[in-house]
């Protein structure tokens, strides 16, 4: 195979594992897969493209764009789904879902990435 030919695929698979964000969605969803690995999500959720056990704890994140509802109750959007990282007691406050501090920042791009997931 001749270099000419080689550029083509070499940039084809340069962006093989990337997500393409939905319109409207803000924020990077590489830092956003990394803070999910950080802040131990995989610990309660299946969650694409995170490595840990199979846990069966939380619902898995799996087709989490695809949903309507964040928790049964908030419409699915970037903004609910940040809300929810961050504080999701006070969304519900029975769920067992835990609080952990997830900045704002880190939240968005977690949200980033949760929602490239179809």
């Amino acid at each position: 195979m001749t270099r000419a030919a080689l550029v083509p695929l070499v940039l084809a698979l340069a962006g093989c594992g990337e997500r393409p964000l939905p319109a409207g969605v803000q924020g990077n969803p590489e830092r956003g897969r990394v803070a999910l690995n950080q802040y131990a999500c995989r610990a309660c959720h299946m969650i694409p493209g995170v490595t840990g056990s199979e846990v069966y704890v939380g619902r898995p994140l799996d087709k989490l764009a695809e949903r309507r509802f964040i928790a049964g109750a908030l419409p699915n959007n970037q903004e609910n789904l940040i809300k929810w990282i961050r504080n999701p007691k006070q969304i519900d406050p029975l769920t067992a879902m835990p609080v952990l501090d997830v900045s704002e920042a880190d939240a968005r791009d977690m949200a980033a990435y949760l929602l490239t997931l179809r």
